[in-house]
């Protein structure tokens, strides 16, 4: 798997993760790390198909249970962790796929592209956080 630019060059030419990093819980997390308030839904597979092409809500999902494979597919197939926002939020950058380079948000209650249209590449993302603006679309 080939890390999305311009993921891939931040963290080759600038950092590695950052204590000052977007989401507010604990910065943006270093290539391979998880937030300490991952929920630990087994283990990453970033190089994996992304389960999805589309937002959905899985608690709205009668198809859903609580151990449902899929979302854990979501949680850990196709994406690396970027970080949490004020948890259970977890920024997720998709690697495989149709939605390859997308930053998107998933959470206990399903997972949608990032809220904000400009903040949905990496460099958008971090951008929009940089200037403090909101995550409401």
């Amino acid at each position: 798997m080939t890390l999305p630019e311009p993921y891939r060059a931040f963290i080759a030419e600038i950092g590695n993760g950052s204590g000052l990093g977007p989401p507010g819980d604990e910065g943006l997390q270093p290539l391979g790390w998880l937030p300490e308030c991952w929920p630990g839904t087994g283990p990453r597979h970033p190089g994996a198909p992304f389960p999805l092409s589309e937002a959905w809500v899985w608690e709205d999902d009668e198809t859903v249970d609580a151990h449902d494979p899929r979302v854990d597919a979501v949680f850990n197939h196709g994406s690396v962790v970027l970080g949490a926002e004020d948890g259970p939020w977890f920024w997720l950058l998709v690697t495989t796929g149709p939605r390859r380079g997308e930053v998107w948000m998933v959470s206990d209650v399903g997972a949608a592209p990032a809220p904000v249209a400009d903040a949905r590449s990496f460099d958008g993302w971090v951008r929009h956080w940089h200037a403090g603006n909101d995550w409401r679309a």
